[in-house]
């Protein structure tokens, strides 16, 4: 079976090869012969590729250590599910989900524009194929994951995989990040298509609208699931330290929302055609280039996988091959004065919705330029002064907090603006009362709290209301609007909006995800926490919390051991839980973890660590007192409910689906 899925690799680099030639050959001289070819070579390439990702998923359920890659990232102890999640838990196994994705992708795009986008789709086939190629070299030549272990290194039980990456959130997260990043090669490649064809009109842009809102909310997705799997499995007591690799799936996200935004304004106005191609290939040369970092050893990271040699380099090559023959040809069609990547159309107003969009563009932009300054600066000290010098979360959060709150501020304003102009009194109208929420919300929060966690969270709560309030405002006008005119119900009314109107009202779902985000991430500001060693019957407090050290009692699984503790917690002497927080030694790997214990309430979560138990069993507990953090996952599920609410299609009278995404 692994040679059958060898040799599917090799035949899968040949196919993509001829692929890559015809598109080519189809866009350049118009060629319909060249044009089968290209799509048919496409749906080879995906099979085969299905083929060899079949082949690994049996290696690994079937235990065939002759396999270096099996042998190295599994084993006979650990349960059938972790087996078959270790194959994208290193470094050729992801290389090769990345590609299989892709195949998928790349197979639907055809089959669902083979007869809309004709003059693009060739273009599409070609670009598409250039990345199946680079993943192809990869896989076939420098990181095969079906390489043999020599005879003479033969084992009868594999290394294991990781302990961090043994939890059932690992079983989906790289899936949906990597449906996020990998679904970004399909607007990038009709980009590409349009820049090469010189169609620069919308067409592009409106088929492509789709595809790029659905990897956007997997990498969205993505990005939640990683910081729960943080919060659960690292035992730190947080969600998101700015890992340079937690980085690298956040920088791609930021030009990809920009670009959902600024789209608008091109359909509307004709306006930033330009700047819709740049948002789009900085999505994907970021996604690229996140992959990059992961698999580089250019940065130290606990997600990270390290490979020496000519990988990283070879890697780095490809992302600035991509990016530059992008921007070359969009530079080299916006260079004619009559190109029609020039808009005829100006900005009117600063105020103005799509004002509004353009401030919200560039606020992301920013935060992108911040991210990535930070991230890469140990790699540039480095270079220049050959000392690593890393900056940390403090960094991160002092200078993007107020871009974030100005984003956040702008998510109730920009798009209850008009378009064009607008004036002063619609302003008045449209937001008296949600100032006057957002004021009022800042007074009773000094009142009750103070100012001593920061102003940063106080700024964010009171404008969260703010923009609570526009939306708010917003459905409750038109639902009434349509209850009056039509003597509709509420519930009727809503689900009407959402129907006629998805990207608008859907949208707003969306932003009401984001608020709630940004409501638990301020609650970071009051957090709490304390170390101690007791012996059983002491206590520990935090806050208004008794924690009471009952007993603690080895573990032993198959593939790992430790000591469990028994924890009664207390809150004003009223009894809550049973806490039961772990501290494991995994066998194979040789590598400790820590299983914690959260008690939750939508107000917060009280979340213990098990740090060592001596031998006179007594025991050193973390506490963390952690306020709101539970908003920050409804936000997540709110974000998915909203972007479901737009791309979902309805019937039409005619029997088509509607939607507005």
């Amino acid at each position: 079976m692994a040679d059958f899925g060898l040799y599917s690799l090799r035949i899968a680099l040949v196919v993509a090869v001829v692929g890559m030639g015809a598109g080519i050959f189809a866009g350049v001289r118009n060629h319909a012969g060249a044009d089968r070819v290209a799509r048919r070579s496409a749906g080879i390439l995906g099979v085969l590729v299905t083929l060899s990702i079949v082949a690994l998923f049996w290696a690994f359920a079937s235990n065939d250590f002759r396999i270096e890659y099996v042998a190295a990232h599994s084993a006979r102890s650990m349960p059938l599910h972790y087996r078959l999640a270790a194959l994208w838990g290193g470094q050729s196994g992801s290389l090769l989900l990345w590609l299989w994705l892709l195949c998928l992708y790349g197979g639907a795009a055809i089959a669902v524009h083979r007869s809309s986008s004709r003059r693009l789709m060739p273009w599409v086939i070609a670009m598409l194929s250039a990345n199946a190629i680079f993943f192809l070299v990869l896989l076939n030549f420098i990181t095969n994951p079906f390489d043999r272990v020599a005879p003479g290194f033969l084992q009868s039980d594999g290394n294991g995989l990781n302990p961090l990456l043994q939890h059932p959130v690992m079983m989906i997260h790289p899936l949906v990040l990597y449906t996020g990043f990998v679904g970004f090669a399909v607007p990038f490649s009709f980009g590409f298509a349009a820049l090469a064809t010189g169609d620069l009109g919308s067409a592009w842009l409106r088929t492509t609208r789709r595809w790029t809102l659905f990897p956007w909310i997997f990498l969205s997705i993505g990005i939640l699931l990683g910081g729960r799997w943080a919060y659960e499995v690292l035992g730190w007591g947080g969600y998101w330290a700015w890992d340079p690799v937690e980085n690298a799936s956040f920088m791609p996200w930021l030009p990809a929302t920009a670009y959902l935004h600024s789209v608008m304004i091109q359909e509307k106005r004709d306006m930033l055609k330009t700047w819709n191609l740049v948002l789009v290939g900085l999505t994907y040369s970021l996604c690229l280039f996140g992959t990059f970092l992961t698999r580089s050893g250019i940065v130290s990271s606990v997600h990270s996988f390290t490979n020496s040699g000519w990988f990283g380099y070879v890697f780095l090559a490809y992302v600035l091959i991509i990016a530059f023959a992008f921007f070359g040809l969009l530079l080299w069609r916006r260079r004619p004065a009559d190109s029609p990547l020039r808009s005829a159309r100006k900005l009117e107003s600063a105020l103005s919705r799509e004002g509004g969009f353009l401030v919200n563009n560039w606020l992301f932009m920013v935060i992108l330029v911040v991210v990535f300054w930070g991230t890469m600066f140990p790699v540039f000290s480095e270079a220049l002064i050959d000392r690593k010098i890393t900056v940390g979360p403090a960094f991160f959060n002092a200078v993007s907090a107020p871009f974030g709150l100005m984003l956040l501020f702008l998510t109730g304003v920009g798009p209850l603006i008009a378009w064009r102009r607008a004036t002063w009194a619609s302003l008045r109208r449209q937001f008296w009362m949600p100032a006057a929420v957002g004021v009022a919300t800042l007074i009773a929060l000094l009142a009750v709290l103070g100012p001593g966690g920061g102003w940063v969270a106080l700024a964010t709560w009171s404008i969260s209301a703010f923009v609570v309030m526009t939306l708010v405002q917003e459905y409750a006008l038109a639902i009434g609007a349509r209850m009056r005119r039509l003597g509709e119900g509420p519930v009727e009314a809503f689900g009407t909006l959402l129907r006629r109107n998805q990207r608008r009202y859907g949208g707003y779902i969306v932003h009401l995800g984001v608020v709630f985000v940004f409501i638990g991430l301020a609650g970071a500001a009051y957090n709490e926490e304390t170390l101690q060693s007791i012996k059983p019957g002491g206590a520990i407090t935090l806050s208004d919390y008794r924690l009471e050290y009952l007993t603690a009692k080895p573990i032993s699984a198959q593939h790992y051991g430790g000591a469990q503790a028994r924890l009664a917690l207390y809150r004003d002497d009223e009894p809550l839980a049973i806490m039961t927080p772990e501290r494991r030694m995994y066998w194979h790997e040789e590598q400790p973890a820590s299983i914690p214990a959260i008690h939750s309430t939508m107000g917060e979560d009280l979340y213990v660590i098990l740090t060592a138990v001596e031998a006179d069993g007594s025991a050193t507990l973390k506490l963390h007192r952690n306020p709101l953090v539970n908003w920050i996952w409804l936000g997540g599920f709110t974000f998915v409910l909203g972007t479901v609410a737009v791309m979902w299609p309805h019937p039409t009278p005619g029997g088509a689906s509607e939607t507005s995404a």
